[in-house]
């Protein structure tokens, strides 16, 4: 287990990550923003779903969410039909338009990436791309799954809760 200065700076170094994200929303076309291209994504990701299940997935409530969806919906990269199991409900499905946005999405991410990474090596970015995965692969699903508690320090005191009793 490393030490707790190591872990330190890795929660400092994962919040500076944000520079990294705006920057990379800056190469977005004006008209889709991050919120557009994150239901574009989970959409081409997933398939067609409710609205509920883009919610969950994007970890917002209906409200951001149903802005999101109109957003895109006007700008015709989702088409939302009658869900033939409950017509109260819709079913969002990326269009071709859309899929064509989240290609130039793909295209201006790549590059900026390949411009910013451009003296790192192969075997860098690969290492950097498999550690990604893994520290998300630790985290799973966090929008689902309840935080794993912390394993105490070898000889370190213990209090049992109520809910250890279970």
């Amino acid at each position: 287990m490393a030490e707790p200065a190591q872990y330190e700076e890795l929660a400092r170094q994962l919040s500076a990550l944000g520079a990294v994200k705006r920057d990379l929303g800056r190469a977005l076309p004006s008209d889709c923003p991050g919120g557009s291209a994150a239901v574009l994504t989970l959409l081409d990701r997933h398939g067609d779903m409710r609205m509920g299940r883009l919610a969950e997935l994007l970890a917002v409530d209906m409200s951001v969410t149903s802005r999101h969806v109109a957003h895109v919906a006007e700008r015709g990269w989702i088409a939302r039909s009658p869900d033939p199991q409950d017509k109260r409900s819709r079913i969002l499905r990326l269009t071709p338009a859309g899929h064509a946005v989240l290609d130039e999405l793909s295209r201006r991410s790549t590059a900026l990436l390949a411009d910013r990474l451009g003296d790192w090596t192969d075997d860098e970015v690969g290492q950097l791309v498999r550690l990604m995965t893994r520290l998300r692969a630790s985290f799973g699903d966090c929008r689902t799954a309840p935080p794993r508690r912390p394993t105490p320090p070898a000889g370190a005191l213990t209090t049992r809760t109520p809910e250890d009793a279970e």
